[in-house]
């Protein structure tokens, strides 16, 4: 298959496949008498493993271990098992963290009601607070 037919197949664009065979997650293509790249049918499914494992919030270097682990026993369904939990584990710890920048701003903007006379904006006070107070903490 060309590069253009793998890309369709799995719903990613080229430059997605070269990067993938750059960080070794897609070996490299055999090429043509005449230099194109010509995958393998399997590569079809690769592409379309690292994306699936992208959606569920994998990095590309737990996708190279997941991918190692694909073609092993119940130990790699072990260690694949471990590496999904650890993702939920982080995944829960950015929702409580996004849920509470959440409840920041509705709180913000509730105090948006006042008014016009009175406003001094506290969305755009507490942003510059929190900046102002950040930097001189980090020097």
């Amino acid at each position: 298959m060309r590069t253009s037919e793998v890309a369709a197949a799995a719903q990613v664009n080229t430059q997605t496949l070269r990067y993938y065979e750059r960080r070794g997650l897609l070996p490299q293509p055999d090429r043509t008498p005449s230099g194109y790249r010509e995958y393998t049918a399997d590569a079809v499914r690769l592409v379309r493993f690292v994306k699936r494992a992208q959606q569920l919030g994998f990095t590309l270097d737990d996708i190279e271990e997941l991918l190692h682990l694909a073609g092993g026993g119940p130990a790699s369904c072990e260690t694949a098992k471990t590496m999904a939990r650890t993702r939920i584990a982080d995944l829960d710890r950015r929702i409580e963290e996004l849920v509470g920048m959440r409840d920041a701003l509705v709180r913000l903007v509730e105090t948006c009601d006042r008014p016009w006379a009175e406003r001094d904006c506290p969305i755009l006070r507490d942003i510059e607070t929190v900046s102002v107070t950040t930097t001189l903490a980090g020097r």
